[in-house]
């Protein structure tokens, strides 16, 4: 049986059975990824959260966060995605 992995982030979470085990927001499908991605665009709170309305503006900090503790993962999954189209 597939269980999340806990994390110093109490918020995000890795469950192979949740978008790969990529690291995403507990209780959404939504990916630390992608959060970067949308931050790096918007890079406003309000827009985000109108965006990503399933998640808090605590959610997004703690991805943010996330990120800038496994910066190197999330650019390569980020890259990984591009080349993907």
């Amino acid at each position: 049986m597939a269980v999340a992995q806990p994390s110093p982030f109490g918020r995000i979470i890795r469950n192979p059975r949740i978008q790969g085990g990529e690291p995403v927001v507990r209780g959404t499908r939504v990916p630390v990824r992608a959060i970067v991605v949308a931050w790096r665009e918007y890079q406003d709170m309000p827009t985000m959260l109108a965006a990503y309305p399933r998640l808090t503006a605590e959610d997004v900090r703690e991805a943010l966060a996330y990120y800038e503790a496994h910066r190197r993962e999330v650019d390569d999954r980020i890259r990984a995605q591009v080349a993907d189209g």
